[in-house]
């Protein structure tokens, strides 16, 4: 299959897109399998089905965490609770740490110093009485180290019951939180499990209660963890939402989520719940502020979350052939000396499409989307990370949270839009979209392809939210995609 192998020298003759087992006819959140509306289901039943067996999280790669992206002039805002006072962390030394997991943090992690986001949000996590938080922040500023640090932090190591829990949109995102968990408590001792769909013929009834101290998974997993009786919660000091907005919204994973977090309530009264997001709309910032009590919050303006160190361009194509050939003469030509390529598509079907076109022109691309099969899914980020593949062609299964420091460009073949009104763009998930080139403080650029009014129209509305003008780039020039890179500091 063109999408799960090592490349090699050679383009065989016919090479079919990417096979999906089984199929599914049924679409969900980041993975629509076509453009026409349908009943919209539960998104945890396609993304995170069947029974889990032991995840080999060490196979993985991990990103260089080395440096992080923030916008020089970002002003974070934090507004506390209650009269404890909070004193912004300038070294990790001052948020007493055990030496184990400064010495994963400097060793391991290589880190020097707490980014801003670290800086004032790790006190309010780590200082009793360890008040919940909803932090908001820019793609790639240190959100993860903020709730991993946080967690390692609050476990007793000597206790063997699971006291903090995670809970993440995909597999993809709570396997790479696994790892930097993994390495950045390295010298800790302290047991994690990854609670993601593995192999569907394994009996959650057969399997022993989970002892590890950190468990980090997808919400239906974890749900029928607790449904069985085979995950505790009895214990648990800290709950994590990675892409909280998602994960609390109605056409996201809102109805598992609020379940996992009243059954928590009821048995684990004092548990801090600590919410994080790159982005969070109102309809969803005024939901989270009514269920969630007695909190602190962070937040940027949302006209700082434009990610200034990303160069964005837009590029008027008069045909869907010309959006395939742009990609494959102009970005793919002129941008394999600069890194990884992301290219973001709608649905599932445009995934196996473009695929097999860029293959049938000699490209050695990868494809992922839901309906692969778990497996073929680990072995295709796998190689990503590792640098084996140079293109990965995906749906919005990888635009949030997905960290590689190689990719420094994004291609948004298909602007994201929102499923009940497919005339809106989905603000949130075009910024978490572009957050995916120039991770970690690196220079990136991102092409939108646009090949209808509709298009243009859509480009228009993100233009106005954000408060920015995206600068077109001539589809005929090739000179053009060489300075619109060169702008970028990708030349």
């Amino acid at each position: 299959m063109a999408d799960t192998t090592t490349p090699s020298t050679e383009t065989p003759p016919e090479i079919q897109p990417p096979a999906l087992n089984p199929p599914e006819v049924r679409r969900s959140w980041a993975d629509e399998e076509d453009d026409p509306p349908e009943e919209p289901e539960i998104p945890s039943t396609s993304q995170d089905d069947g029974a889990t067996s032991e995840l080999n999280v060490e196979s993985l790669s991990i990103s260089d965490p080395n440096s992080v992206n923030e916008p020089k002039d970002s002003h974070i805002q934090a507004v506390t609770s209650g009269d404890t006072p909070y004193t912004s962390a300038k070294r990790f030394e001052d948020l007493n740490l055990s030496p184990e997991l400064l010495k994963g943090l400097y060793v391991e992690m290589s880190f020097e110093r707490p980014s801003k986001i670290q800086a004032v949000s790790l006190p309010m996590i780590l200082t009793p009485p360890y008040k919940n938080l909803i932090a908001q922040a820019h793609n790639g500023s240190g959100k993860t180290t903020c709730f991993v640090l946080g967690m390692l932090s609050r476990v007793d190591p000597k206790l063997n019951v699971p006291q903090a829990l995670c809970i993440c949109p995909t597999r993809e995102l709570a396997i790479q939180n696994m790892e930097v968990l993994q390495k950045m408590g390295k010298y800790t001792g302290i047991s994690s499990e990854c609670a993601v769909p593995m192999d569907a013929t394994q009996q959650i009834t057969k399997r022993a209660p989970v002892t590890a101290q950190i468990v980090i998974g997808t919400p239906g997993t974890i749900k029928k963890w607790m449904s069985f009786k085979k995950l505790s919660i009895s214990y648990l000091k800290i709950l994590v939402f990675d892409e909280a907005d998602h994960m609390l919204a109605a056409d996201g994973f809102k109805d598992d989520s609020l379940k996992i977090m009243k059954d928590i309530e009821r048995s684990s009264v004092n548990c801090q719940v600590l919410l994080f997001s790159a982005t969070f709309n109102e309809t969803v910032k005024n939901f989270v502020t009514r269920i969630v009590k007695d909190y602190n919050q962070m937040f940027v303006k949302k006209e700082e979350l434009s990610l200034e160190a990303v160069k964005q361009y837009k590029v008027n194509c008069p045909d869907e052939l010309a959006k395939i050939l742009v990609i494959k003469d102009k970005i793919l030509e002129s941008g394999e000396k600069v890194g990884q390529t992301i290219v973001f598509v709608r649905t599932r079907n445009s995934a196996s499409m473009l695929h097999k076109a860029l293959v049938d022109y000699g490209y050695e691309v990868t494809t992922i989307q839901g309906a692969l099969r778990q497996e073929d899914r680990d072995k295709i980020i796998k190689e990503f990370k590792d640098g084996l593949t140079q293109v990965l062609i995906s749906t919005d299964l990888l635009a949030r949270g997905f960290d590689q420091s190689q990719v420094n460009l994004v291609v948004n073949y298909d602007l994201p839009v929102k499923y009940e009104s497919p005339s809106e763009p989905d603000y949130e998930v075009y910024l978490h979209r572009i957050g995916r080139a120039g991770r970690f403080g690196r220079k990136g650029a991102v092409f939108n392809l646009l090949c209808s009014s509709r298009d243009i129209m859509l480009m228009e509305k993100i233009e106005n939210h954000f408060g920015t003008q995206v600068a077109e780039v001539n589809l005929q020039s090739d000179k053009a995609f060489e300075e619109a890179l060169a702008a970028a500091g990708l030349a």
